[in-house]
């Protein structure tokens, strides 16, 4: 079983790891896509209006920008320890076992799809940021580059997601999973409910329930081999969960 994270808006600093070597990364048939992104992004760092503009960032995160300058001389670190905030803090990489912490991979902007054990520098970009000349096929030349970057993506990430031996869970939020979809992975939605039974989608809380999720998936022994074994492995571990389709579960938490 493989567990499909989103990255994070926050990078922890530093690393300790040489710099960038797309060849230590999983998944090698992504690396020239990944070469092009990161010297767009190099490139695009030398003019600093116009990467506030295509990153989103205001003037107190030219810090950011610097991070992108540097994305082929500035230190690594496993992208496990690279991501943080609420999902990684939930999911406490740093306590599981190699073998748990080699069954999660990472959905990225600038890398398409990493291991989580895999040495990555900090930088800036994310589903919906607009690098400039970067328009996308035919019918989304002039959509925002969330789109275009899904026109990078797809064709490479759809069939290398289909093509895993293993169940994919995927956990990634909706700009990662535009990315390239997993057709046949199984997804896990958050709802809340309240006393009355009603029920909400979990939005910014969600992403500490995922962490915890994905930490049962990839500590447990068990193979699931579909939604129902998945379904029967979060239960076990105490999670309310349903089955609302085929491959779509939900966890519902109380409001």
């Amino acid at each position: 079983m493989l567990v499909v994270l989103p990255p994070s808006e926050t990078k922890a600093p530093g690393g300790r790891g040489r710099p960038l070597d797309l060849d230590a990364l999983s998944f090698p048939s992504l690396n020239p896509t990944r070469k092009v992104l990161v010297d767009e992004l190099v490139a695009l760092a030398a003019d600093v209006p116009a990467s506030r503009a295509a990153l989103d960032v205001s003037e107190r995160q030219d810090d950011e920008i610097a991070r992108n300058a540097a994305l082929w001389t500035s230190p690594t670190t496993p992208a496990l320890r690279r991501y943080t905030g609420v999902l990684y803090d939930a999911l406490d990489a740093a306590s599981l076992t190699p073998a748990a912490r080699r069954r999660l991979l990472i959905c990225s902007a600038l890398f398409g799809l990493v291991g989580g054990t895999d040495p990555i520098p900090a930088y800036r970009l994310s589903g919906g940021s607009a690098l400039p000349g970067r328009a996308g096929d035919t019918a989304e030349r002039s959509s925002t580059q969330g789109r275009s970057l899904r026109v990078t993506w797809r064709p490479e990430l759809v069939p290398l997601l289909d093509g895993q031996d293993d169940l994919v869970v995927d956990l990634r939020s909706g700009p990662y999973m535009a990315l390239g979809p997993a057709k046949g992975a199984v997804t896990l939605d958050v709802h809340s409910e309240a006393a009355d039974g009603s029920r909400t989608v979990v939005s910014h809380a969600n992403k500490s329930h995922k962490g915890h999720a994905a930490r049962l998936l990839a500590s447990s022994r068990r193979r699931p081999k579909d939604a129902g074994g998945v379904l029967a492995l979060l239960r076990d571990a105490g999670l309310r969960v349903e089955q609302a389709s085929d491959r779509a579960l939900v966890l519902v938490v109380p409001r």
